[in-house]
């Protein structure tokens, strides 16, 4: 029979924050616009290029979307033609240092994978030459 073994992480929070702020970045694109507002506003244009492969239709989504969830600020500004730019709120400047604490764990991950791919194949070949 096995054994139950208890959970020793403890409860979830109440309102669980760890849940909430990933629904936050939930979404296509959101991390990456996060990413690229980071060090300075910028406009939707500079964005979809930033971004590369993305629709103005899912870009103005996730930006509306970002925008009333307090991630980002819109601002009209008014030259001829009129120019929008975005920026992160206090709260969307929070997300900045997570998402570059999630790509350093990230590109260690990769570095371990790549050093374990190559040992694989050093052994798998030591093994057919000795076959």
């Amino acid at each position: 029979m096995i054994r139950h073994r208890s959970n020793k992480s403890g409860p979830v929070p109440q309102g669980c924050p760890l849940e909430f702020s990933l629904k936050l970045l939930a979404g296509a694109w959101t991390p990456q616009i996060v990413w690229f507002l980071k060090t300075e506003p910028r406009r939707f244009g500079d964005l979809k290029r930033d971004l590369g492969h993305v629709s103005a239709k899912v870009l103005t989504t996730r930006l509306r979307e970002m925008e009333e969830k307090g991630i980002i600020t819109r601002e009209v500004k008014p030259t001829s033609p009129p120019t929008v730019e975005y920026a992160l709120t206090d709260v969307g400047r929070k997300i900045g240092p997570a998402l570059q604490s999630i790509v350093e764990v990230g590109e260690e991950i990769q570095k371990h994978l790549l050093r374990e791919k190559i040992e694989v194949k050093s052994a798998s070949k030591k093994t057919a030459v000795a076959v």
